[in-house]
């Protein structure tokens, strides 16, 4: 049964490793909105300016974690993080335009709004960054 489990880890190894950067990346994105917005908010700024520090944050930890410890990647760091900051980018430009809808038109509270819309990105990054991103030229998309 050992020997069965160990057999299914290194045949999805990096699967599992994204999964477990995944969670630590989605606490960090959870929390890191909440926590700026309760800070940030009452001194002034609005939430989406405490949704911009918190992209900025968010992006750099979750591109490291996915470098160094998901894909292990020895590819180049600046046309890497842009490829990532691409596909992050991307869902931040919507991001941009739906938290407000969601706020303001349907009246959810900001927290409950990024938490759903955070949902959206751990659904879709792993393709793309694993057949963009990461990609080994000498491997195809497991």
């Amino acid at each position: 049964m050992r020997e069965k489990i160990q057999q299914i880890y290194l045949g999805h190894q990096k699967k599992f490793h994204f999964l477990l950067a995944g969670i630590v990346n989605t606490a960090v994105g959870l929390a890191t909105y909440p926590i700026l917005y309760l800070v940030l908010h009452p001194n002034g700024l609005g939430y989406i300016e405490i949704l911009i520090i918190a992209q900025v944050i968010c992006i750099t930890f979750s591109f490291a974690s996915n470098k160094y410890f998901v894909f292990k990647s020895k590819g180049d760091f600046k046309g890497e993080y842009i490829k990532f900051f691409l596909f992050h980018g991307l869902y931040f430009l919507i991001n941009l335009i739906a938290l407000p809808v969601l706020v303001e038109w349907i009246k959810l509270n900001p927290m409950i709004a990024q938490t759903i819309f955070s949902i959206l990105i751990i659904v879709t990054s792993y393709f793309w960054h694993n057949s963009v991103t990461f990609k080994d030229p000498k491997r195809r998309l497991q």
